[in-house]
């Protein structure tokens, strides 16, 4: 069964920029190749080392994670998958494209149902290139109240009920 979808179409479903620059790379074209899910998460556990959306340095291109997440927006997960990304023993950059592709793809009735298992998640790892490390839970939380997310308002009042300390920008 695939996850209930917010219903965008994918080319939508990230800033016009970022997606003309993945359809365009060179390496979101050798994902072709790519075929199934597992084949996805080896490459994102090899290529993988953040999850920004785009590469650091003086080539500023779209990152290996969001090419690789576009991939799976191409692939439409299924639930199985889905469970099969979030508990991902061996990285936690498989985990946090999963809940990109969550926080991108859901729709927003589902998302807290997706999310609220791992708000308090201890993994740590580093998000961004700058090597600051920071644990999973903070992530997804960052994901779900951040100032560009639409549904901030909708999922403060969830998140509150944790009893838990949040510093929202």
């Amino acid at each position: 069964m695939e996850i209930q979808t917010c219903g965008k179409p994918i080319d939508s479903l990230l800033e016009k920029v970022l997606c003309m620059n993945i359809l365009s790379s060179d390496y979101f074209k050798e994902l072709y190749r790519l075929k199934t899910y597992h084949e996805v998460i080896d490459e994102i556990y090899n290529q993988v080392d953040h999850v920004e959306p785009w590469m650091t340095g003086n080539c500023r291109g779209p990152s290996t994670a969001f090419c690789l997440l576009y991939k799976f927006f191409t692939m439409k997960l299924t639930v199985k998958q889905m469970h099969g990304l979030l508990k991902h023993p061996d990285s936690p950059y498989i985990r946090a494209v999963g809940f990109l592709y969550l926080r991108y793809v859901a729709d927003p009735k589902i998302l807290w149902n997706w999310f609220e298992p791992y708000v308090k998640d201890e993994e740590e790892f580093s998000p961004g290139s700058n090597g600051r490390m920071t644990t999973m839970g903070v992530y997804i939380r960052d994901l779900l109240l951040g100032q560009s997310s639409p549904y901030r308002i909708q999922l403060h009042h969830k998140i509150a009920k944790e009893d838990m300390f949040l510093i929202i920008p």
